[in-house]
């Protein structure tokens, strides 16, 4: 079966892991990675009712989730400031852009293939993120969990991009950042591809697929 359709998460993927900026501040702090990340994060391969996921699906403004988070954090121990973790993923400003995952998606989207983008996201960043990529050039769609209500690992978020790009599970390949967002679209047939620190291996993962799905 032939890959036609390519979707991206964005955090991660484009840019510095959102990731690794929880792990540099709850290390600076002195705790460990896992404690910083159930307190930031929460138990990111699940939906759940934790602030941040809220945030997430569009229900709780990001003042509000800085002070849940905070209030979550002093209660365990904790005390890491939402803050302090979004200053660390913006990167200086530029939030780390990959250049050669941005070059890539247009030579994928040159080459016929349909590309979209699924994103957690929070409604305050929409005018910060955006402007970071030429969407209209690299994707047909793009699906942003804050204006949807929907957030990955929720099946219904890969649903809707597949509806959006008209595209079938078998046929796509889906790139994030994080595992259990991974495991997830391969619940419903898509293949999944890690993006971890160093994208080389995802670069090569990727052309490998796309390779043995065109016979290359």
């Amino acid at each position: 079966m032939s890959i036609d359709t390519i979707v991206f998460d964005f955090g991660g993927v484009f840019t510095n892991s959102p990731f690794e900026a929880v792990r540099r501040v709850g290390e600076e702090r002195g705790h460990a990675f896992e404690d910083a990340m159930d307190v930031v994060f929460g138990p990111y391969d699940r939906d759940t009712d934790h602030p941040w996921h809220r945030a997430e699906r569009g229900e709780l403004e990001l003042e509000a989730t800085r002070v849940a988070i905070g209030e979550l954090g002093r209660a365990r121990g904790v005390e890491v400031d939402l803050y302090d973790v979004l200053g660390a993923m913006s990167g200086g400003g530029d939030a780390g852009l990959r250049e050669p995952m941005i070059e890539r998606t247009r030579r994928l989207r040159q080459a016929g293939f349909a590309v979209g983008l699924v994103t957690n996201n929070l409604a305050e960043f929409r005018d910060l993120w955006r402007p970071l990529l030429p969407l209209d050039e690299l994707f047909d769609a793009v699906v942003d969990s804050s204006e949807v209500g929907i957030r990955k690992p929720d099946r219904r978020i890969f649903d809707l991009v597949l509806e959006l790009l008209d595209a079938r599970p078998e046929r796509t390949v889906f790139l994030d950042d994080y595992q259990g967002n991974v495991d997830a679209a391969e619940a419903l047939g898509i293949r999944g591809v890690l993006v971890e620190g160093d994208p080389a291996s995802a670069y090569a993962a990727l052309d490998e697929l796309l390779g043995a799905a065109t016979g290359r």
